[in-house]
């Protein structure tokens, strides 16, 4: 008896120490979940799917919505009450996990127009949206088409605040017929 109390003290607070190391990184990615997924992949069509992108572009992304150096109707707001060290978790959390494309189907005349006016984009993002050329590039293959429109489109639209010049630039050069072509193009890629 004198060995059960110690022994079953030991085995709580291990539990509760265990709680408190693993908890709180998954509990605030339990809030994303109802709009990206579980493990951040979306069921969209205007959500993104986050998990698998980079940790230094999911961080980034998200200091800027916090600080309203980039716009967002919603995604600010969540933040504001977050401390930049949280935000890092969140970044290291989702950038862990598997990138899983969730390919769309679309027209073959246009994945085939989506091609050809994409080759601003596979500069930094690859022929097919799979192979980013740094850690601050996030895949484009099997992410959801209408999230990259209106990410394309806020681009293109001078009054809305969003920080990546050479993204800016690139979409404002695409023919406005061929903006939504380029996200489906990218959409319907596996990898």
């Amino acid at each position: 008896m004198k060995y059960r109390i110690p022994l079953i003290l030991a085995a709580s607070l291990a539990f509760i120490g265990a709680e408190a190391s693993a908890g709180p990184t998954e509990d605030l990615a339990s809030t994303c979940n109802a709009c990206h997924g579980l493990n951040g992949v979306s069921v969209g069509p205007t959500m993104p799917s986050i998990g698998g992108l980079p940790e230094a572009y999911l961080k980034n992304l998200m200091l800027q919505w916090k600080s309203g150096e980039r716009y967002s109707a919603t995604m600010g707001r969540h933040f504001k009450g977050y401390s930049d060290e949280e935000l890092a978790k969140l970044a290291t959390h989702y950038a862990k996990l598997p990138w899983v494309p969730v390919v769309q189907k679309a027209d073959a005349k246009v994945i085939a127009q989506g091609k050809d006016a994409s080759d601003r984009c596979e500069t930094c993002h690859g022929a097919t949206g799979s192979e980013p050329d740094d850690e601050e590039t996030p895949k484009l293959n099997g992410q959801w088409a209408d999230y990259m429109h209106l990410e394309m489109l806020k681009y293109r639209t001078e009054a809305v605040k969003m920080p990546h010049k050479k993204m800016r630039n690139n979409s404002k050069k695409l023919d406005e017929a061929d903006v939504a072509a380029v996200a489906k193009f990218y959409g319907a890629q596996a990898k």
